[in-house]
């Protein structure tokens, strides 16, 4: 079974206007780049080309990674989502049970779009996973290297 890639709107087109950006303008970049540096002579002795294969080997990489996630994705309907409850989509505030402190607002979103420096925790992470379908006031628990962390689910928000 092949995985899915859960995310918004928005991330969706984001990947797609990459993927086609990939395919177009920087694949007949890293072409031009091949061709210049074919024109340098001896292949077994030019880093020029060397490195303009390896770019070509990220971009055919990256293309590849791209196809696989949109054949597989599933758009996120944030509008649908119950109000009381953290689904991907929501701001959550949460309180450290042990310490009685907030800690910043997170946004839950898809895998694809995870940024943990910028509170974007992905719902497939140890600490996604346990807030998702919580509600107000539950008691979450996140098993960390640490220890088992609990945490008390204080605000959500749409």
């Amino acid at each position: 079974m092949n995985k899915e890639y859960r995310m918004s709107e928005a991330r969706f087109q984001e990947l797609q206007e990459e993927l086609n950006y990939l395919k177009t303008t920087r694949s007949d970049e890293v072409a031009e780049m091949i061709k210049v540096a074919r024109g340098f002579g001896d292949l077994s002795e030019n880093s020029e080309y060397d490195e303009a294969k390896n770019e070509q080997g990220k971009l055919y990489s990256r293309i590849a990674e791209l196809e696989e996630i949109l054949q597989h994705v599933v758009i996120v309907d944030e509008s649908n989502a119950p109000s009381n409850q953290v689904t991907i989509g929501c701001k959550v505030i949460v309180t450290d049970k042990k310490t009685g402190k907030d800690l910043p607002p997170y946004k839950i979103v898809g895998s694809q779009e995870a940024d943990p420096m910028h509170g974007a925790i992905s719902e497939e992470s140890p600490f996604g996973k346990a807030l998702l379908g919580a509600k107000e006031g539950a008691e979450v628990s996140v098993e960390a290297p640490k220890g088992t962390l609990i945490y008390i689910v204080k605000k959500i928000e749409r």
